[in-house]
């Protein structure tokens, strides 16, 4: 009995979901910042409907346990470069921070201060420097040499002995990518950060040298 030939026809799409991530084909992230952006708002007006009065203290609790975790779910392989897309993402930031009683007729810059939160934007730079650190003192499972190239093997006269380098781009969207994106924010860190001994003292010498050096507020 002769087989048949059976010729397959690969679909073509634009974009793919791959582990609750959206990929899209031109690797721009507007898909995945839109996706999570809906599901963050969507717990905002559950929390809205249900609570008449949330003060601080309950507002910190409900918003990082089921608002923003949506906003930053795997975001080290998606996080926006685009000001749409990271408007798009601090506009559910901005709106949720009016939950809270007395704190309405605040600007949002206000509104962080009292809430002692970051900007997301801000945040997610903290969050590439701290898996950066985890990856680099070996505390991920993953090889750092698939993701980053120390300077001159380690040894360079300027800045700290942990400096990396930026390896050479065929595409733009590809320096916006997690491995590239970090390495100018960690060469410029102090070697008290980068040489810290745990991840919760680098993020409290993080910490402290943002306030030094801009001003920021403690994340946490």
């Amino acid at each position: 009995m002769e087989q048949e030939n059976i010729i397959w026809t690969l679909e073509e799409v634009h974009e793919e979901k791959d582990l609750g991530v959206f990929v899209a084909d031109n690797l721009k992230q507007s898909l995945q910042c839109q996706q999570a952006a809906r599901k963050a708002m969507y717990m905002l007006g559950l929390i809205n409907r249900h609570f008449k009065k949330i003060d601080i203290q309950s507002f910190k609790i409900l918003y990082k346990c089921y608002i923003r975790p949506h906003m930053e779910y795997c975001i080290q392989a998606w996080s926006p470069y685009l000001r749409r897309d990271i408007d798009c993402l601090e506009k559910v930031q901005r709106r949720a921070t009016k939950l809270v009683t007395n704190c309405q007729k605040l600007s949002y810059d206000e509104r962080l201060k009292v809430l002692d939160l970051l900007p997301l934007e801000k945040r997610r730079l903290r969050g590439d420097l701290i898996e950066t650190y985890k990856i680099l003192t070996g505390l991920e499972d993953v090889d750092p040499a698939d993701f980053f190239e120390f300077v001159n093997n380690g040894y360079d006269l300027r800045g700290h002995k942990f400096k990396l380098t930026i390896k050479r781009n065929n595409l733009n969207v590809r320096s916006k990518f997690f491995s590239q994106r970090i390495v100018s924010e960690w060469n410029g860190l102090p070697d008290e950060v980068v040489e810290a001994a745990t991840v919760n003292t680098f993020k409290n010498r993080l910490d402290a040298c943002w306030k030094k050096k801009m001003g920021a507020f403690k994340a946490f």
